[in-house]
């Protein structure tokens, strides 16, 4: 187990953004991540975990405790039957359950950051959700000072939510087990209206599962959703927002705002969201409140390919970011009335 004192913080995060911890530690086996956490909760020592960072804005002053970095590594297929320890790499975890032709999480291809982090915010894009695969998640449960195993009905998943973000400072995921599906080569069935237009196929329809991800790889790609260390597009958390989900009243206080804005015939998104509810997008409201890509002239900016990604262009701040981030969040609520939350974690800083 590796400990560094005052240490960047900033080159673990996608933003690359963020100050200094107090102290770092980075542990590569099960064992050394619950002696590290046991550790901090005895001493009464504030502790950050840290996966891929892609889910992450620090601010500036960095984190004063134990920042956790957890390396742990373990890809083990039984059958369709995958565990994958908290420290893997997801995209290539995906991307070697498609080469072993199992379907499942095949969409969910070059999603930045690691295994362990997918179940807390129930990691979702083009159609799938990894609540749909998960079986189980076993952590170490800070409160009771054990390791437990949590099956899929017990983490409370929804979108882009969970058991694990709601009470972020009880578990710590050390690994999941996903159930997958021999389906002879093919994909699961294609939900997601995008990806099926681009492969020219109806949704529902199966393709191979290799052409799915490579498919979804170009299709984020071209949003600037891929990590690439040369393209400050990609300098970010993924989709910055939510898409927000509606009551029916407030869908239809929504919709009246659009058309006395936008116009009478202007329909916004709007997806079934169960019990009632309606989903909006969230980058469609960005983009109508005025903020279109590459909006913003400091050093933190929307992505010239996503109107969802809020950018490091190579030298701003958290204070930038976040400087940008409430300019978003006011203006759609001024134009809207809709109040968008941020997906990434905050970590001493709040939007």
């Amino acid at each position: 187990m590796q400990e560094l004192h005052d240490a960047p913080l900033a080159p673990l995060t996608t933003f690359r953004l963020g100050g200094p911890a107090a102290r770092l530690v980075t542990a590569t086996t099960d064992d050394e991540v619950i002696a590290a956490v046991r550790a901090a909760d005895d001493t009464g020592t504030p502790l950050l975990i840290i996966g891929g960072g892609s889910n992450l804005v620090i601010g500036d002053k960095g984190f004063d405790g134990t920042a956790l970095r957890i390396a742990t590594r373990g890809f083990a297929l039984d059958g369709t039957t995958l565990t994958l320890a908290a420290g893997e790499n997801w995209s290539e975890a995906v991307a070697r359950t498609v080469e072993a032709g199992l379907a499942g999480i095949e969409c969910l291809a070059g999603i930045p950051g690691s295994a362990g982090a997918t179940p807390i915010q129930n990691v979702g894009a083009y159609g799938q959700e990894v609540s749909a695969t998960i079986t189980e998640v076993v952590a170490y449960d800070r409160r009771l000072g054990e390791t437990v195993t949590l099956p899929s009905e017990d983490c409370g998943f929804s979108y882009r939510h969970s058991r694990f973000k709601e009470h972020p400072d009880r578990f710590v995921v050390l690994r999941v087990r996903f159930a997958l599906e021999d389906a002879g080569g093919l994909s699961a069935p294609l939900k997601y209206p995008e990806t099926a237009r681009a492969l020219g196929v109806e949704a529902g329809d199966r393709v191979p599962a290799a052409v799915a991800r490579e498919t979804v790889l170009a299709l984020r790609a071209g949003k600037g959703m891929v990590l690439d260390p040369e393209d400050h597009d990609t300098w970010s958390a993924g989709s910055f927002f939510t898409n927000p989900v509606l009551t029916e009243a407030e869908h239809t206080d929504f919709v009246r705002r659009v058309q006395e804005r936008l116009g009478p015939d202007v329909a916004p998104p709007a997806f079934p969201a169960g019990d009632g509810l309606v989903k909006t997008s969230a980058a469609w409201l960005i983009d109508r409140a005025g903020f279109t890509k590459g909006y913003g002239s400091g050093p933190a900016r929307i992505s010239t390919k996503h109107t969802l990604a809020l950018t490091n262009r190579g030298a701003a701040t958290t204070e930038d970011l976040l400087a940008l981030a409430r300019e978003v969040r006011d203006g759609v609520h001024a134009a809207f009335g809709i109040t968008l939350v941020n997906e990434p974690v905050t970590v001493g800083v709040s939007l």
